[in-house]
């Protein structure tokens, strides 16, 4: 299961404690902000695109969206999201669930602008039931991350 790669990868940093599990979904932005009664935009959703045959990762704000332009200026390609079944066999969770952590090694991961604002946010944990709160720092520090990009839209103020 997932979420069991999520904890014990955050065993080794004596973080397993701190990542939650919730009897409702978090599945999407909504109800994971219903289930951590936060705002959606500090829900830290975790996008998977197609570039050159891998999976690469995009961690942005609840509320933000890919722009289509920035994603081709950056990646030199149209952003196209994996489908559902190749999810799970190219970055190692399922829909629902996915996130920046105990990823497979081929999966590149890159963190959004939109979510420098928050002084923390909340990324899934492998299931479509769990989160974990991180600081900036420490979302840097555990997801493994290649770089900060600027892919988003509509977030801003």
């Amino acid at each position: 299961m997932s979420i069991e790669k999520v904890k014990e990868y955050f065993r080794q940093y004596g973080m397993e404690g701190r990542v939650q599990e919730f009897e409702v979904s978090s599945a999407t932005v909504e109800l994971a902000a219903a289930a951590l009664h936060c705002e959606p935009c500090r829900i830290a959703k975790t996008l998977s695109f197609l570039v050159d045959g891998h999976a690469v990762l995009i961690v942005t704000a609840g509320d933000a969206k890919v722009d289509n332009g920035k994603f081709k200026a950056k990646f030199g390609t149209k952003a196209k999201m994996l489908a559902p079944d190749e999810v799970a066999a190219m970055v190692g969770h399922a829909v629902g669930g996915v996130c920046p952590f105990a990823v497979h090694e081929e999966a590149k991961v890159y963190l959004d602008q939109s979510l420098r604002r928050f002084e923390t946010v909340f990324p899934a944990c492998g299931s479509s039931n769990s989160a974990i709160e991180l600081t900036m720092e420490e979302l840097e520090n555990y997801s493994g991350y290649t770089s900060w990009v600027d892919v988003s839209k509509g977030w801003e103020g």
